[in-house]
């Protein structure tokens, strides 16, 4: 059997050479890298905008309902038989306009009944009557006695009261035969109808026949802070206050009025107090019962500085602004910030016209650090 060859191994003093050569390499290529200046750090792509001068509207906002400015729930008036409808669903109204007919037998029978009454009666007073004047003769030559002539106006008196009794019968008649025909009471929407052809109607029916909306004017009923009243109240004491009702998202304005009223006091357990506007709903946009976001003009603010609303950030010395310098660098500026809405954001100290401030991209920001305009 043939021994095997391995390659040759390096001798010790040969390592004893490399070793030095190459911890001086290694060293070497350290120390040349620490030697090296950090790079400067990578300028930051930001968008920003300019600190302006302008006419700040001071608005007051609140969760609002819109209410209509009247509801009418359409009941009978009179017990009976449903035999006719005049209207559809959904369908607008005017005031006066037949809705629905109640069966009117019953009450054309008691408007006869009071009728046939008032005429029997009548004829009873004109006997009466006649009677009275023969007596009235007779007492003169002493054919009667004075107690039959007062006997018999009495009677006279009696048959009057029975006959105006009879006419007050036939005016309930009447009016009750009336209200066989259901009316519209006011112009507006009728709802859902709530009964059926050959259904009994009652006066004490809870859910009625329909009910109607009135959809033009609609109010708006919001709530504000108790620290907003005084500023509410001054700003009144000038004239009618814009009021806007804008969606549930904050981002479509639905309708523009004005401030009706505040309520007369403010509610101890939340520490709000409502306030009412109106709104003509020319478009009718709002609609009963929907939530909106009513947004009160209280007043203007001239000449104020203001920035976007994304430049003011927020840390635990207050709130701040990156501000751009000439040489494209930045530096955290705090200010002082008033009135606000999701737009713009009023200053009040710490920052000048013309000044340009990052509204995009500040996460990313420090001190110093250079930054490029998108």
């Amino acid at each position: 059997m043939s021994s095997l060859r391995f390659p040759p191994l390096l001798t010790r003093r040969r390592l004893l050479v490399l070793l030095p050569a190459a911890a001086a390499v290694l060293l070497g290529l350290f120390f040349s890298r620490a030697d090296r200046p950090a790079p400067p750090p990578e300028a930051q792509s930001v968008r920003t905008a300019k600190a302006v001068l302008m006419d700040f509207p001071l608005y007051f906002h609140g969760i609002g309902i819109v209410t209509p400015e009247n509801t009418v729930l359409v009941t009978s008036r009179v017990d009976g038989e449903l035999i006719a409808i005049h209207f559809t669903e959904g369908q607008d109204v005017l005031a006066g306009d037949l809705l629905a007919e109640i069966d009117p037998r019953p009450f054309e029978i008691r408007l006869k009944e009071a009728e046939g009454a008032l005429a029997r009666d009548t004829a009873l007073l004109t006997d009466a009557r006649l009677d009275l004047e023969r007596y009235r003769g007779l007492i003169r030559r002493e054919a009667v006695s004075a107690q039959q002539l007062q006997a018999q106006e009495a009677l006279v008196g009696q048959y009057e009261g029975a006959a105006r009794v009879d006419e007050a019968n036939i005016a309930d008649a009447r009016l009750q035969l009336s209200f066989c025909r259901i009316t519209a009471p006011i112009s507006g929407r009728l709802g859902l109808r709530q009964a059926d052809l050959g259904n009994m109607i009652r006066t004490s029916d809870a859910t009625g026949l329909v009910v109607i909306t009135q959809m033009q004017p609609m109010h708006v009923v919001f709530t504000l802070t108790e620290k907003q009243v005084p500023d509410v109240l001054s700003a009144m004491r000038s004239g009618p206050r814009p009021v806007e009702a804008w969606d549930q998202d904050n981002r479509t304005l639905l309708a523009s009025g004005l401030l009706v009223t505040l309520d007369n006091r403010i509610d101890s357990a939340t520490g709000t107090v409502k306030a009412k506007a109106v709104f003509d709903n020319s478009g009718e946009r709002l609609f009963p019962n929907q939530f909106v976001n009513a947004r009160l003009l209280v007043a203007t603010i001239p000449q104020a500085l203001v920035v976007p609303a994304s430049a003011v950030q927020r840390n635990s010395d207050g709130f701040f602004v990156y501000v751009v310098a000439s040489d494209d660098t930045v530096a955290m500026r705090p200010v002082r910030t008033g009135q606000g809405t999701s737009v713009h954001t009023r200053i009040t100290e710490g920052l000048s016209a013309g000044e340009v401030v990052v509204t995009d991209g500040v996460d990313r920001l420090r001190n110093g650090i250079k930054v490029t305009v998108e």
